[in-house]
């Protein structure tokens, strides 16, 4: 697996648990970390977590499973 989709899916875990926290006890943690949902670090790290949905779609169409090493 490329470094980008391994970087995707650290990005893609970051979004998921913030948004599992979210649903479940309305917390963001990212705001939180980063100092409000709208500041411009919190900003960051969401439209990198967007790039990086983004990113992964391609691993949707892939023939076989992209965590097999093609080697």
């Amino acid at each position: 697996m490329s470094i980008v989709y391994k970087i995707c899916i650290v990005l893609l875990i970051v979004g998921g648990l913030n948004w599992g926290l979210i649903g479940l006890f309305n917390f963001n943690l990212v705001g939180w970390l980063f100092g409000g949902a709208t500041s411009w670090l919190s900003r960051i790290i969401f439209s990198l977590v967007g790039v990086a949905a983004i990113g992964a779609i391609p691993a949707l169409f892939m023939p076989s499973d992209p965590m097999v090493s093609r080697e």
